[in-house]
C-alpha cells in the first residue's frame, strides 16, 4: 500500500479498484411490504379504491423493469407508485437503486434518505447508502451504515466485506480484521480478500496468521504471474523486501508485459537505493502501460532528486495529464519550479496539490516555502501553521510515498 495514503494508491491490491467489487454488489430486493389501507387513484381516476393486488402489480412491474435494466421504465414505475403510496420505503429504496445504477448519486442519496426516514430498520437502505459514500470516498460516513447492516444482518457477506475494506483503506487494521474474519470460510478463494486480510494481520504483527492468509492465497490463486504480482505487492506493503523482490521477479518471468509488475519492482529498487535499476523498471512500465500515470510520476521524482529539473517537468506533466486528480504530480511540478526559482509557477501547482489533498502537511509546507520565495510572508505563515496543525494530528498524507500499485481486480459475477 502506497502511503501517501491518497485514494489512488492504497492497499496490496488497488483497494479503490476493489470498489468494482463493491459496485458489483447488486442488492437483492427485500420482500415488498404493501400498505394495508388502499388509496384512491386521484382526480380523474375510477371511483373504486385500489386493492392490495393493484399496488402489488404496479410495484412488481417497476421491479421487473429494474431487473431487466430498463431504468427509464423502472424510474417512471416507482415514481408513479409513490404517487399512490408516498409512504413506501421499499419504493424509495428501489428508486434510489435506479439512480445509483444510472450514475445520479445525489438523487440516489435523497431517495434513500427518504426511505430511511420511513423505515429506519431496513438494512438494505443502509447498505446502499454506505455504497454511495464509499464511491464518494467518504469512508468515515460509509462505515456507520455498513456497521448497522452487520448488526442487523450478521450473516451479510457484503456488509462484512465492505466494512472491512473501508477500515482497511483508512489503515484501521484492528476493526478491519474484526469485520473480515467472520467471513473467512466463505471468502477463502477470494484473492483480494485474502490479500487484505494478510496485510492487515501483518500490520498488527500477527505474522503467523499473515503467513496463513498468504498461503491460502497461493492455494486459491495457483502459480500464475498475476498471483505472484499480488503476493509481491503484499510483501512490498509489509516491507519484506526479499520476499517482495522474489515474487515480483516471478511475476515478470511468467509474463514480462504484466501491467504494474515492473512498476512495483521499480518501487522496490528505489526504496533499496538502487536508482539505476528503478529507472530501468519505470521505463519498462511506461512502455507497457502508457496510459497509467504512476511510473511517469516516479520517474520524474527520480530525476528531481538527481537535480535534472528540466527533464522531470514533462514527466510530471504527463502524469498530471493522465490523471488530473494526481496531487503528487501537481506537487512535484511545484517543487521543480520552486527549485528553479520560479515561485509564481510553483504556487500555482502547489495550490492545486493542496486543493486535491488538503490534509497533506508536506504540500502545505512546500506552498509556504513558495510564498516565502515570492516575498509573501503572511501567506507563508498561514501554510506553515497548517502544516504544524496537520503534523500534530498525525494525518499527513504525504509521509511515505514509496509504495506500489496493482491493476483493478476482476469484477465478480453478480
Amino acid at each position: 500500500m502506497r502511503h501517501d495514503p491518497s485514494p489512488e494508491r492504497r492497499g496490496c491490491l488497488d483497494v479503490w479498484g476493489t470498489s468494482r467489487r463493491a459496485a458489483a454488489i447488486l442488492l437483492s430486493l427485500l420482500p415488498v411490504v404493501l400498505p394495508l389501507a388502499a388509496q384512491s387513484l386521484g382526480p380523474g381516476s375510477p371511483a373504486r379504491r385500489l386493492t392490495e393486488q393493484d399496488l402489488r402489480t404496479a410495484f412488481e412491474c417497476a421491479q421487473h423493469a429494474l431487473a431487466a435494466k430498463d431504468y427509464p421504465t423502472a424510474e417512471r414505475g416507482f415514481k408513479d407508485f409513490l404517487k399512490l403510496d408516498p409512504q413506501s420505503a421499499a419504493a424509495y429504496l428501489d428508486l434510489g437503486v435506479v439512480y445509483m445504477r444510472t450514475g445520479r448519486s445525489e438523487e440516489a442519496m435523497r431517495a434513500l434518505e427518504t426511505a430511511k426516514k420511513l423505515d429506519p430498520r431496513m438494512a438494505a437502505i443502509d447498505l446502499n447508502l454506505g455504497l454511495i459514500y464509499y464511491r464518494k470516498r467518504d469512508l468515515k460516513t460509509a462505515i456507520p451504515h455498513f456497521e448497522r447492516v452487520v448488526k442487523a444482518q450478521p450473516e451479510s457477506l457484503q456488509a462484512h466485506y465492505l466494512l472491512g475494506l473501508s477500515h482497511f483503506i483508512l489503515g484501521q487494521y484492528v476493526p478491519a480484521v474484526a469485520a473480515l474474519e467472520p467471513i473467512r470460510d466463505q471468502e477463502q478463494d477470494d484473492l483480494d480478500y485474502l490479500c487484505m486480510l494478510g496485510i492487515a494481520y501483518g500490520r498488527l504483527k500477527r505474522s503467523g496468521e499473515s503467513k496463513q492468509a498468504f498461503a491460502q492465497l497461493v492455494r486459491a490463486g495457483g502459480d500464475t504471474a498475476q498471483l505472484h504480482l499480488l503476493l509481491g505487492k503484499a510483501y512490498l506493503d509489509l516491507y519484506d523486501s526479499p520476499e517482495a523482490k522474489a515474487e515480483l521477479q516471478k511475476a515478470i518471468a511468467g509474463d514480462p508485459k504484466l501491467p504494474f509488475a515492473h512498476y512495483d519492482l521499480g518501487v522496490l529498487f528505489r526504496r533499496l537505493g538502487q536508482v539505476d535499476k528503478a529507472e530501468e523498471e519505470f521505463d519498462k512500465e511506461m512502455t507497457i502501460s502508457p496510459t497509467e500515470p504512476w511510473a511517469y510520476e516516479d520517474r520524474a521524482e527520480v530525476r528531481l532528486e538527481q537535480g535534472d529539473l528540466d527533464r522531470a517537468i514533462p514527466l510530471f506533466q504527463k502524469a498530471l495529464a493522465l490523471n488530473p486528480g494526481f496531487a503528487a504530480a501537481a506537487a512535484g511540478l511545484g517543487r521543480v519550479y520552486l527549485r528553479k526559482g520560479q515561485p509564481e509557477e510553483a504556487i500555482s501547482y502547489l495550490k492545486r496539490a493542496v486543493a486535491l489533498e488538503p490534509d497533506s502537511a508536506n504540500f502545505h509546507y512546500q506552498l509556504g516555502q513558495a510564498y516565502l520565495k515570492k516575498g509573501e510572508p503572511a501567506e507563508a505563515k498561514k501554510e506553515f501553521a497548517e502544516q504544524q496543525r496537520l503534523q500534530a494530528r498525525a494525518v499527513d498524507k504525504d509521509s511515505d510515498r514509496i509504495f506500489g500499485r496493482l491493476p483493478l481486480p476482476a469484477e465478480p459475477a453478480p
